[in-house]
């Protein structure tokens, strides 16, 4: 996520990371890349963390120009459970969206668990630019 505006801005973005950063859960750190200060967001949880939420919407009040995207699962969210979302930060402002392309999360990225769904997923479609029952290129670094 890229914040448009840095100075005070970025001093009060890179406390709160110091106060809400965890080991456990989340890779979180304030870079400069290219002239700009990127907050950084790495995690896996399985269910949504509320105050990394608040924190992605105080960096866009705090720098309104900022963007990013920030992809959640929660397990826990009834009616959504097999959903990714994805909250976006536009100009500083922030939605949420349902991820098509990761969604719904079974079949898409798993399988069905035992008695769970209808049985098997069927044939998964080719990727996209992809035709069918042609492979894939090999791979340049490994030859395969």
């Amino acid at each position: 996520m890229t914040t448009a505006s840095c100075g005070r801005s970025c001093e009060g973005i890179d406390g709160r990371i110091r106060e809400i950063a965890s080991p456990y859960l989340l890779d979180l750190d304030l870079r400069r890349m290219n002239g700009e200060a990127v907050v950084h967001f790495g995690g896996c949880s399985d269910h949504r963390d509320t105050e990394i939420l608040r924190f992605f919407g105080e960096i866009g009040e705090r720098a309104p120009g900022s963007y990013g995207l920030l992809h959640v699962r929660d397990d826990e969210d009834h009616g959504r459970e097999n959903d990714v979302l994805v909250v976006r930060m536009v100009r500083g402002r922030v939605g949420e969206h349902l991820e098509p392309l990761l969604s719904p999360c079974i079949p898409v990225l798993e399988d069905p668990s035992e008695g769970e769904g209808t049985g098997p997923p069927g044939p998964r479609p080719p990727a996209p630019g992809r035709r069918p029952g042609v492979a894939p290129p090999a791979c340049p670094a490994c030859r395969r």
